[in-house]
């Protein structure tokens, strides 16, 4: 296995990690942080894949302004955490068949994958939507 492919997983161990820590976290700011450490570990991921400037993009928007800026307002908040979650166990049997929905949907896509290579279609102009724009490519 190519290092950059145990990179790859390492990464998204600590994505989807800090992602559930995100949704699972009983503290907002802790919540928030985990949230920073996510998008970082997505940053990571898209720096694997050469697409830089998003990694960039990513840390420098998400992280180094709408994150401090829910940060800040969180933290001047004073949230009254029990008032949060004194309505959870009402909302749990619709969000468990919705989440249940989600894992079969995604399940069924990862089982039966998309269509095949020898399957697609070429357009017969090979130009598609940019012909029909009449711009030049």
């Amino acid at each position: 296995m190519e290092f950059t492919t145990v990179l790859f997983y390492i990464f998204a161990l600590l994505l989807v990690v800090s992602a559930l820590k995100v949704i699972t976290s009983r503290n907002p700011v802790a919540s928030a942080l985990f949230l920073v450490l996510a998008f970082f570990n997505a940053a990571a991921i898209w720096m694997l894949l050469e697409a830089e400037f998003l990694a960039i993009l990513l840390v420098l928007v998400y992280v180094g302004a709408v994150m401090v800026l829910f940060l800040f307002v969180v933290m001047m908040l004073d949230i009254n955490l029990d008032v949060l979650h004194g309505d959870f166990k009402k909302f749990l049997p619709i969000a468990s068949i919705v989440g249940a929905i989600i894992i079969i949907e995604t399940a069924l896509i990862l089982w039966h994958g998309g269509p095949e290579r020898g399957d697609v279609e070429l357009a017969p102009d090979r130009q598609g939507h940019l012909h029909r724009l009449h711009l030049r490519v």
